[in-house]
């Protein structure tokens, strides 16, 4: 019986097909992978980037991750982009679903305080940024891609960032891995309630997606205390018991790391003290 992942880092390794190479920054590891059109795992093809953070709740200098991710997102995002759509998804009153919008609210939307309105307070050099989140199916009643098409046909951005909550093959990973990818996302996947995917090929521009693993299947639990594989499915999915706390802690370090890869050319103190 399969344990499904959405973390490329989790994938079965084969060291034939050279399919990890990892850098390093200062003392945190990012992990660059590259799968392709029909590639064994069943995964959407794309490049995933994985940095690992450690446990959260125990990281004081988030200096390093903040350069991870924004390095990220520099590979991963075409040079000379104007407009870029920040998108949380989730849910936020399920504290293992929250994370998209938690770290939308703390992003600096700027698309509205453009030209001349900047140079007057000094920040002529901000980027546009739009901040939407989304919600579920069952609360609104409409996709989050038919909200998401809607937005970038009236809008135009030159992309795409969206934000979710994972699922993970081993609890080691969980609140402690970063991922990021231009393959996209299916929002809902995590728990095994796929919506339509938002990509490229979906959005005709591009899609970055960023996620954090919150969850796993009771089978991962069972097979990690037992050492046995599960032949029947549980059908259960888990998450930490302070998950609403790593919640909150990541999305703060998420959503600090995308406000300065967002606005290059502001100071960094100045940006800091608007959000």
């Amino acid at each position: 019986m399969s344990i499904r992942t959405d973390l490329a880092i989790e994938l079965e390794k084969n060291t034939e097909d050279n399919l990890f190479k990892t850098e390093k920054i200062g003392e945190t590891e990012v992990i660059f992978t590259t799968l392709n059109d029909n590639n064994p795992y069943g995964k959407v093809k794309g490049k995933y980037i994985t940095i690992k953070v450690g446990k959260i709740d125990l990281l004081t200098d988030f200096c390093e991750v903040e350069k991870a991710i924004k390095i990220s997102l520099e590979s991963l995002i075409t040079k000379g982009w104007k407009s870029i759509l920040i998108v949380g998804l989730g849910n936020r009153e399920i504290t293992s679903d929250c994370i998209g919008p938690f770290t939308a609210e703390k992003i600096l939307a700027t698309r509205h305080i453009m030209g001349e309105f900047c140079e007057k307070i000094g920040l002529s050099g901000l980027k546009s940024v739009s901040v939407i989140t989304p919600s579920v199916l069952g609360k609104t009643g409409i996709e989050s891609y038919e909200i998401i098409k809607a937005v970038t046909t009236k809008i135009k951005p030159d992309a795409v960032i969206l934000i979710d909550a994972l699922c993970a093959s081993n609890t080691q990973n969980i609140f402690s891995v970063i991922q990021l990818t231009d393959s996209g996302i299916s929002p809902g996947s995590g728990v095994k309630n796929t919506r339509k995917e938002i990509s490229q090929k979906t959005l005709g521009i591009p899609c970055i997606a960023i996620g954090v693993p919150t969850v796993v299947e009771a089978n991962v639990i069972a097979k990690e205390l037992s050492g046995k594989e599960e032949t029947k499915p549980l059908d259960l999915i888990l998450t930490p018991k302070d998950t609403d706390l790593l919640s909150h802690r990541i999305s703060e370090i998420l959503a600090k790391s995308l406000n300065l890869f967002l606005q290059p050319d502001t100071d960094r103190e100045v940006l800091l003290s608007l959000v």
